[in-house]
């Protein structure tokens, strides 16, 4: 199996549901409500006690129809694995099946689109009928088709390019929809190389999408086999469990040994216990049947209630501690062990375990391109898995599980890269061939990536522990969970034909499906608890504040999610930083090579690009603490003489507006590593007033990925050594078309140790 623990044909949902927890029990669609529950779906948004209601947008009403009978092979029963799948309990086939009624001109419509379209495949195929898997496969067309059309009204937020550009160090940056990834990002490389160009899909999944990736491999030692083997066992006689004699002696031991501990004077109840545990023993003592192990196990205990009575009579110290009787036998027992070279199960991937590593790309100064062979790999401290994906493609994951956080580089953890063949022209294949991994796989939307935004806002802002917001996060999930239930029931007739492997990628479709469907609900639901939370009236009432942005920034070379807290209080935040700048210095790292690649890259993002190790501070801590996927600056009084090397923010809005960033009064090495001795849960902060207010000089405040320089985000002074370094730079830029940065022109951005 996959994992070893469980089938590899689980049903997993493909949409969107960050921070959702399942709800206590799954939503009854097969019933009429119970009394007091006649409000339907609005009573699944009451949260936990205490916690208010959300309104729920209501799905249609449901209809009852007669469930559609089915002639099953003996012994054969795909609606077990279906309702196994579902995680519901079976029906019976006299039940009525429940399902939504669309509005009346919807099912007009409907129906003469059906008519048609039956009518069409008639004139075609004849009078035969299609089989299950055959119905199964129109069905997802129609699915695909559906999908398509919407596409068109709500297309993809990052488009996703067939042929990502040769070279370029940071990539195209993409959004995926869901939540399977963390921010919902990921980045295409093309590599170049004398084969051609190496295109890569770079991306870092959740801890808690790691289970679906996980079932979709085979991986050495994870498959389990049974067998029997003689094995010498110590265990307890039978009749010792079956008068409790270990259980009474120990009994009588505690009550003795806490009197003992404390000092104290034998209590009635100490006595009490001894003298039950003494008399137990002695009726077996007294019984001339037992066998000689029997006779020894009674004496082993009366000889440690000997003990007992003598500290009860005369104190002292306390007791040794004391064991019950065990005898030594050999059985026949069943094992699961490893199976290091079975061959991978059907429909899953062939892993190989290896010490983990990462691409060894390198960047040419002279012409800002990155290049990698599709071999080199420098080394990191850590396991990995190498995945065959078939046709000459393959992944290379960094699991959570193996990898231990005390010992191993915990920046690496989750990190996915999916290789296509040399070549070019693979963007979108990359992305879709995150469905051999059981993840999304679909570019994200608009609806999505409000979605994206709420959760980041959540985490951001703190707001898990509201009131209420528990609640909207099992409404949304329920929301999902009966839309899922609905479509199955709707297509039980063409479901049931189908083998496991047939149901698991019809299922797969159903849950994408539901998630379109459903979304626009579950975004309603969220947004109000998150306005309320966060002090707003309404859900429309925040969509409508000037700080909503639900969409990320794509201008420039990193994706980032805003903060409505900050977007739509950008007055408050530049008066709490009066006075005060956002800053890094490069530490004798070469300016003119950082604005040659544009970015203020992370430790990890660096690695990718092809700059060599040495940059950073600490970079190697930082791999252990998990800052290396940051970059740091510091809260200082804004400098009226800084030195060269150093990137200025005098007005800190302009990156504490993003959702991504933590932050420390202190060096702590950008610590999120929970077992990491520079981590302080209790010293972290995202709030932004709290960070203006920083004191100690080695604050430090770690922004994901990177910082754009070029972009929106560029510092407002770039400060540089001498009057010949920052003509060097002007020129460079000029010549590249740059010619203002963060609004400003250039010309008043880079400036020089003199100038102050």
């Amino acid at each position: 199996m996959g994992t070893g623990s469980k089938s590899s044909h689980q049903s997993y949902a493909v949409s969107p549901t960050a921070l959702a927890e399942a709800p206590a029990a799954p939503l009854d669609i097969t019933g009429a409500p119970a009394a007091g529950e006649a409000e339907g779906l609005a009573g699944a948004a009451v949260g936990s006690a205490g916690e208010p209601a959300f309104e729920v947008p209501e799905l249609p009403e449901p209809v009852v129809e007669s469930a559609p009978s089915a002639e099953l092979p003996a012994g054969d029963d795909p609606l077990a694995d279906l309702e196994t799948l579902l995680g519901t309990e079976p029906e019976s086939e006299h039940e009525p099946v429940v399902s939504a009624a669309p509005p009346e001109e919807e099912t007009a419509e409907a129906s003469a689109e059906a008519e048609g379209v039956a009518a069409e495949k008639e004139l075609q195929s004849g009078d035969e009928e299609p089989s299950a898997e055959e119905a199964v496969l129109l069905q997802a067309e129609d699915i695909e088709k559906a999908q398509e059309e919407e596409e068109e009204t709500d297309p993809p937020l990052t488009p996703v390019p067939a042929a990502p550009p040769v070279g370029e160090p940071t990539g195209t940056p993409i959004l995926v929809g869901g939540d399977d990834f963390i921010n919902s990002e990921a980045t295409l490389v093309a590599y170049d190389s004398s084969d051609g160009p190496r295109e890569v899909l770079l991306t870092h999944i959740s801890e808690e999408a790691e289970e679906k990736l996980l079932d979709a491999l085979s991986i050495p030692g994870t498959h389990m086999e049974e067998i029997q083997v003689e094995e010498e066992v110590k265990e307890r006689l039978d009749l010792d469990k079956q008068k409790k004699l270990a259980e009474l002696t120990k009994t009588a031991i505690s009550s003795v040994q806490h009197k003992l501990k404390t000092g104290s004077e034998m209590s009635e109840a100490s006595i009490a216990k001894h003298q039950a545990a003494y008399d137990a023993v002695a009726d077996v003592l007294h019984n001339p049947s037992i066998s000689d192990d029997e006779k020894a196990m009674a004496l082993h205990y009366l000889h440690q209630l000997n003990v007992v009575k003598d500290k009860i009579d005369n104190g002292g110290a306390p007791m040794p501690w004391m064991d019950a009787y065990e005898v030594t036998s050999t059985k026949m027992v069943t094992k699961q062990i490893p199976v290091p070279d079975g061959d991978p199960e059907p429909g899953t991937l062939a892993a190989t375990v290896r010490k983990a590593s990462r691409i060894k790309a390198n960047l040419d100064p002279a012409t800002g391109q990155t290049s990698w062979d599709g071999v080199t790999r420098s080394s990191a401290k850590g396991t990995e898995y190498e995945i065959d994906m078939g046709d000459g493609w393959k992944a290379v994951y960094r699991p959570y599980k193996d990898n231990n956080p005390a010992n191993t580089e915990f920046s690496l953890r989750g990190q996915l890269e999916v290789h296509a063949p040399a070549g070019t022209g693979h963007g979108k294949d990359l992305v879709e061939r995150l469905e051999q991994l059981h993840l999304m796989n679909k570019p994200m939307t608009s609806a999505e990536g409000e979605w994206t935004y709420l959760a980041n806002n959540i985490r951001a802002q703190g707001l898990e522990g509201s009131a209420g917001m528990k609640g909207a996060m099992e409404t949304a999930q329920g929301l999902q969970d009966l839309q899922v239930q609905e479509i199955v029931h709707q297509r039980m007739e063409s479901l049931m034909g189908l083998d496991s492997d047939a149901l698991q990628t019809a299922m797969k479709r159903i849950h994408l499906e539901a998630s379109h469907k459903v979304l626009p609900m579950k975004v309603e639901v969220v947004r109000d608890a998150v306005a309320k939370a966060s002090g707003f009236a309404s859900g429309a009432e925040l969509a409508a504040s000037p700080g909503y942005e639900p969409t990320p920034a794509t201008g420039g070379r990193w994706l980032t999610w805003s903060r409505f807290d900050v977007t739509g209080k950008k007055a408050e935040v530049q008066g709490a930083f009066k006075g005060r700048s956002l800053t890094h210095n490069l530490n004798g790292g070469d300016l003119a090579s950082l604005l040659g690649t544009g970015v203020l890259a992370s430790t990890e993002k660096r690695a990718v690009m092809g700059i060599g190790g040495g940059l950073g501070m600490s970079e190697q801590d930082d791999k252990m603490t998990g800052g290396a996927n940051s970059v740091f600056l510091r809260v200082k009084k804004t400098p009226s003489s800084p030195g060269g090397g150093r990137l200025i923010w005098d007005d800190p809005s302009v990156l504490m507006q993003r959702s991504d960033y933590y932050a420390y009064n202190g060096d702590h090495y950008g610590a999120i590593n929970p077992a990491h001795h520079n981590y302080n849960a209790g010293a972290i902060t995202r709030d932004p007033m709290k960070i203006a207010k920083f004191s100690g000089s080695s604050n430090e405040i770690m922004f994901r990925n990177g910082i754009d320089l070029l972009g929106a985000e560029a510092p407002s002074r770039i400060v540089c050594h001498t009057a010949a370094e920052r003509n060097s730079i002007l020129a460079s830029l000029t010549s590249r078309g740059i010619t203002q940065l963060g609004g400003k022109p250039v010309e008043d951005v880079l400036c020089t140790e003199a100038d102050y």
